[in-house]
């Protein structure tokens, strides 16, 4: 999954957070800041310390206050999305100028001294050489103990603007920050029926179906115990044949459920096999760098499934196509079909509630199909491959 916020890079990623662009962006986060701030302050010092009298230095600190401020509530949502990039604001209210003002009268100072103060210690070391009352030792190791300093102040950099950053967001968005709770929790939920769909069918593979298979042999076996032609064999016969339908119905609700071959060897193998199945010929195009992770393999599984189901139910087409690609950590499943066209996600076609599964991966899906076809069906799934390798 991409990181979306600079807290989300520190817990997914810690040892790497160093290497990333996080790092650069809290700085300038917090430096924009606490630059405000001092250019606000140094104003006023300067105003107070210039030959206009009193009244009229007091009241000129008070414009450069009052104006500083005003710039403050702009740049505090300027300055967020170098933190959170992917998190748009509502339109600017009171809320975004009182905060502002707030920001650049006290909490600004904070974001300067976090950065001064985790910068500060190890550019003291690494300039060592420099000092002229250095010793030859100092000289060597000052340098060595300051580069390692600076990769770990890139930690406290990194917390305390994600800190602040989530904090503007839940005072200039209080809503946005409920609505991101839900989806978590969504997230959560999806995450949780999927854990029990695949213990599901594991009990139906390994419980209900062994037995179903061992009744088949016995029904098997005494068929030929009995004489051919009589009432028992007729009816051992029978039973046997609605033993094999009841197997074949429950093969078929096992890989509804949860498709062995999905979790065996991947995506790839597994949109081949349900177009292999497929009543309507379809051309299956699928790139894959290895096995991805499984949130993200499962949702395009079940993408492909309902939209070739739906294909094959409702579009008249006389041919269809699957077309899988990743992209800078996005998955991309398209299916399209020369059929009628028409689909609509309020017609009950099961679209509605495959957009939802969509969602809830963090994803995003598309629809087109006007009257008279094609019929595009697109899903993007953010993901991240786990193993690079090519796919078989």
């Amino acid at each position: 999954m991409i990181s979306r916020t600079v807290l989300e890079a520190l817990g997914r990623a810690p040892l790497r957070f160093p290497l990333t662009a996080w790092p650069w962006r809290s700085l300038a986060y917090l430096l924009s800041g606490g630059g405000l701030a001092a250019a606000v302050y140094l104003t006023v010092a300067a105003v107070l310390a210039a030959p206009f009298g009193r009244t009229a230095g007091v009241l000129c600190s008070v414009l450069a206050i009052a104006f500083g401020a005003a710039l403050a509530g702009p740049l505090e949502r300027w300055r967020l999305g170098l933190v959170e990039p992917e998190a748009p604001l509502p339109p600017r209210d009171r809320r975004t100028y009182g905060y502002g003002a707030v920001s650049v009268l006290a909490v600004a100072w904070a974001d300067l001294a976090v950065a001064l103060v985790s910068l500060g210690i190890p550019g003291v070391l690494l300039l060592s050489p420099l000092q002229p009352t250095a010793t030859s030792w100092e000289k060597v190791a000052g340098p060595i103990a300051g580069a390692m300093l600076l990769i770990v102040a890139t930690y406290p950099i990194g917390a305390w603007a994600g800190v602040r950053g989530a904090v503007t967001r839940s005072v200039l968005a209080p809503e946005e920050s409920e609505l991101r709770e839900v989806v978590r929790s969504r997230a959560r939920l999806v995450d949780a029926f999927e854990t029990e769909r695949r213990r599901i069918e594991r009990d139906l593979h390994d419980g209900a179906q062994q037995r179903l298979v061992a009744l088949n042999v016995r029904l098997g076996l005494a068929a030929l115990d009995v004489p051919a032609g009589s009432v028992a064999a007729k009816e051992i016969g029978e039973a046997h044949a609605l033993a094999k339908e009841a197997l074949a119905e429950l093969r078929e609700l096992i890989r509804n459920v949860h498709p062995q071959v999905l979790s065996e060897r991947g995506l790839h193998a597994a949109v081949r096999d349900i177009a292999g199945r497929s009543p309507i010929p379809v051309d299956v195009d699928i790139e894959l760098p290895g096995r991805l992770p499984a949130a993200a393999e499962t949702t395009a599984f079940f993408v492909t499934s309902e939209a070739l189901a739906n294909v094959a139910k409702h579009s008249g087409a006389a041919h269809c196509r699957v077309r899988v690609r990743v992209k800078k950590g996005v998955l991309d499943v398209e299916v399209m079909d020369d059929g009628v066209g028409g689909a609509d996600t309020e017609a009950g076609s099961g679209l509605t509630g495959l957009a939802d599964r969509v969602a809830a991966a963090d994803g995003r899906m598309f629809l087109s199909s006007p009257v008279g076809g094609p019929t595009r069906v697109r899903a993007e799934i953010p993901c991240r491959p786990s193993v690079l390798s090519a796919s078989s």
